[in-house]
C-alpha cells in the first residue's frame, strides 16, 4: 500500500476540487510514493495523534483539520504545531487532512449533523453537486424551548449558547464548524433554526421567528472521524486502520 492509495480512498468520498480555495485539505506531509504499513484516523493532528500512531505501527494519520493551516516561519518542537511536524517528519508518518472536502459532499460534517437531528429530506444548504451546510425537516415540531433540549440530547452537550428561542420549530438548518456566514442563507431556506460553531455576540441579534444555536466548533465537527475510518476499512478491509483512541476537544467548558 503507498500513500497515493489512501489518498486516493479518501478523495474518492471527499474530493479535493470540493475543498475551498483558502483551505489546505490534502497530503501535508509525506509523498505519495511512501509505503504505508497502517493509518491512524483523527480529528485535529496533534503531538499525541502522531505518538500514538507510531505506537500502533502507523506511518500515515488522516485528520479532519490540517496540521498547516497558514504558513509557518519555523518548526519549534515546544510549539504543538511545530512539535507534531517534527514527530512526524523524524517518525516517517505522512500526514492528510480532509477539511472543506468533508465538509462540501454528501454523507460529511454537515450531514452527519443532520443525521443526529434526524432531519428529513435533507439536502445542502448553500451549493448542488458541493455545498456548504444542510437544511431538512424535524420529524415533528418543537417550541424553541424543547428544541433546545432537543439539540443537547443529539449532541450530548450540557449546554450550548443561542439566541432568543422561537415560538416553533419545524425546519432547521446546520453546519459544521464556523458557520456564521450562513446565518441569512439559512433563514431564507425557511429554516427557523440554524446550528453551527463559532457564532460571534452580534449574530444572536436575530429576526422575528428565526434563532440561532453554537453548539460549538469541535462539537459540530466530530463524527467526521468515524466517517473518514468508515470509508478506509470498507476499501481497504484487510488493512490496519485505525481510529484515534480518544477525540479530545481543545476547548475546556467549566
Amino acid at each position: 500500500m503507498r500513500v497515493s492509495d489512501i489518498c486516493s480512498a479518501i478523495e474518492g468520498f471527499a474530493p479535493l476540487q470540493a475543498a475551498e480555495s483558502w483551505d489546505n485539505s490534502g497530503l501535508i506531509v509525506g509523498s505519495p510514493q511512501d509505503e504505508v504499513h497502517g493509518v491512524m484516523v483523527g480529528f485535529d493532528c496533534t503531538p499525541e495523534l502522531i505518538d500514538e500512531a507510531i505506537g500502533a505501527g502507523c506511518d500515515m494519520v488522516v485528520t479532519h483539520h490540517p496540521l498547516i493551516f497558514k504558513g509557518i516561519r519555523s518548526i519549534d518542537p515546544l510549539d504543538p504545531v511545530g512539535s507534531a511536524i517534527y514527530k512526524a517528519i523524524r517518525g516517517g508518518v505522512a500526514v492528510y487532512a480532509s477539511h472543506t472536502s468533508s465538509d462540501k459532499v454528501l454523507g460529511g460534517v454537515s450531514f452527519a449533523m443532520a443525521s443526529r437531528l434526524g432531519l428529513e429530506g435533507v439536502s445542502f444548504l448553500d451549493g448542488d453537486e458541493y455545498g456548504l451546510g444542510a437544511v431538512g425537516d424535524l420529524p415533528k415540531p418543537l417550541s424553541g424551548e424543547q428544541a433546545i433540549e432537543y439539540v443537547k440530547k443529539a449532541f450530548g452537550l450540557q449546554c450550548l449558547r443561542c439566541s432568543r428561542p422561537v415560538e416553533s420549530v419545524s425546519r432547521v438548518a446546520v453546519c459544521g464548524g464556523s458557520g456564521g456566514s450562513l446565518i441569512e442563507k439559512a433563514r431564507l431556506s425557511g429554516a427557523q433554526l440554524y446550528i453551527s460553531g463559532d457564532i460571534t455576540y452580534h449574530q444572536f441579534f436575530t429576526r422575528e421567528g428565526f434563532m440561532v444555536m453554537d453548539i460549538g466548533h469541535f462539537e459540530s465537527e466530530k463524527d467526521i472521524v468515524p466517517i473518514l475510518f468508515d470509508v478506509l476499512r470498507k476499501k481497504f478491509p484487510t488493512f490496519v486502520v485505525h481510529m484515534v483512541s480518544s477525540t479530545k476537544n481543545p476547548v475546556f467548558y467549566r
